[in-house]
């Protein structure tokens, strides 16, 4: 039986890549990392405070899974910035609408680790690796929805980002990572477009950085409208 980590300790994954992207989200390197980033945001008093609720569904964030070894989807995210002293953690959370409803989920909470290979200036997360933080907590939305059945397949492009950062956003060290809340809303959907809003939160809940952005779904294969 593996241990709980100590507050910001992250255990170590080896990941058995799998072939069928059918149950890849289902295989055990995805449930031993899932498992091990949960713990390890459990592990910290700020952040447990927020997964406490029995409402909310906590998974991996999508982008996160770890994917064969030919299929480079989210590679930034599952395989780049996949290590201890980059983005060491990353888990997305929400409360979902009645099953019955078929409502779209239109808020989604994201924590994320920060480690010293992100940084900019020493110390502070690179400005363009926050934007990255904002854009990829926006397009869980859409993850978690597809995943939900109550959005079409089709891929969601970033149309346009705007940025406002207002405070530095601090990394940690390889040992312990500085953790921070990225929420992201769906604000409007007119046909393809959908409009959304993202702010960074520091552990006291001030307010770091936000973006609103137009992401673009893309038309089904074959279509002309």
């Amino acid at each position: 039986m593996s241990s709980q980590p100590k507050q910001g300790q992250l255990p170590t994954v080896t990941p058995h890549l799998e072939s069928n992207m059918k149950t890849i989200t289902s295989s055990p390197a995805n449930l031993a990392q899932q498992a091990h980033h949960i713990a390890y945001f459990r592990s910290i008093p700020w952040c447990a405070s927020l997964l406490d609720h029995p409402d909310i569904v906590i998974s991996q964030s999508v982008s996160r899974v770890i994917r064969p070894l030919h299929n480079m989807e989210d590679a930034l995210i599952s395989q780049t910035l996949n290590r201890t002293d980059a983005i060491p953690a990353y888990i997305t959370f929400y409360s979902p609408p009645s099953p019955s409803s078929g409502a779209l989920v239109k808020e989604v909470s994201s924590l994320i680790a920060l480690g010293p290979m992100v940084n900019g200036w020493d110390g502070i997360c690179h400005g363009g690796i926050v934007m990255t933080l904002l854009d990829e907590v926006m397009g869980q939305l859409f993850a978690v929805n597809k995943q939900r059945k109550v959005m079409k397949k089709e891929p969601l492009l970033t149309g346009w980002l705007k940025t406002k950062f207002l405070k530095p956003v601090y990394t940690g060290t390889k040992e312990r990572a500085n953790v921070v809340l990225v929420v992201a809303k769906l604000t409007e959907v007119e046909g393809r477009k959908h409009a959304t809003e993202a702010v960074v939160y520091g552990e006291d809940g001030t307010e770091l950085a936000r973006a609103d952005a137009m992401f673009v779904q893309l038309r089904p294969k074959g279509s002309k409208l």
